[in-house]
């Protein structure tokens, strides 16, 4: 799979699932544009990783849930690369870690919808305004969680089954909407080795492994793969589509 001479523009790439992407795509042949909101420093080490490819890369400061923020990061896009082939919308809310875990119910719902979904929706937008103006064929990819279908217990998994389950359903329609010049498809992670599951106890994550038929937690790079797949022409034929990439659990 290539994208070669590509332009890849990739939200949320300062860590985890999103450096694994860009790492990938740079790899590939593409050139690279990541934001990051807070993570300085991993959106450098990022840029310093994907550089080690030949590729030019790209960093730039954004806050999805804000429109005026969202609306810069395309122009930059187009300013600095002259055009956009691939938007992948990886940047979400984190209530898992660190100093959201102290949040309450309610603002854990109102972050995740203003980054999550409203992130979602207003990049899908920007990224479908820049593809058309361009005139050429284009490709988006959104993130959605594996468990929007089945459902899940417990008070997070509540909250990302409002918050992704939206994505899914908004990405659906919208790949409707675009068509057909422009594919929009969706990645649905699992139990994926980011910060949360490097932090889990042992417990909970032999559970998962457990309920894997695969028997391991995935990888970032598990979802990379999946996502160079669809940025690729090797996906031409496919939009609308969700795809798990969780090792068997839903």
């Amino acid at each position: 799979m290539t994208l070669e001479g590509r332009c890849v523009v990739l939200t949320g790439g300062s860590s985890g699932i999103g450096r694994a992407i860009a790492k990938r795509c740079a790899g590939a042949g593409a050139d690279v544009l990541i934001s990051y909101r807070r993570n300085r420093r991993g959106a450098d080490d990022t840029a310093r990783e994907l550089a080690t490819t030949g590729r030019r890369v790209e960093v730039l400061q954004v806050d999805i849930a804000r429109e005026e923020d969202v609306a810069t990061l395309a122009r930059e896009a187009r300013a600095r690369f002259g055009r956009v082939d691939v938007w992948i919308n990886n940047a979400g809310a984190d209530i898992l870690t660190g100093d959201a875990t102290r949040l309450t119910l309610l603002q854990k719902l109102d972050l995740l919808l203003a980054v999550d979904v409203r992130g979602t929706v207003l990049a899908s937008w920007a990224a479908a305004g820049l593809m058309r103006e361009q005139g050429r064929p284009g490709v988006i990819i959104n993130m959605s969680w594996d468990h929007v279908n089945l459902g899940m217990a417990g008070e997070n998994p509540v909250l990302y089954s409002a918050a992704k389950g939206a994505v899914m359903s908004f990405s659906k329609s919208f790949a409707r909407e675009v068509a057909p010049d422009i594919r929009v498809n969706v990645l649905a992670p699992g139990f994926v080795e980011t910060a949360f599951g490097e932090g889990a106890d042992a417990a909970f994550r032999k559970k998962v492994v457990d309920l894997t038929p695969l028997k391991r937690w995935g990888a970032p790079e598990d979802i990379a793969g999946a996502a160079l797949f669809l940025a690729s022409d090797d996906a031409k034929f496919i939009t609308g589509q969700m795809i798990r990439v969780n090792g068997g659990v839903v």
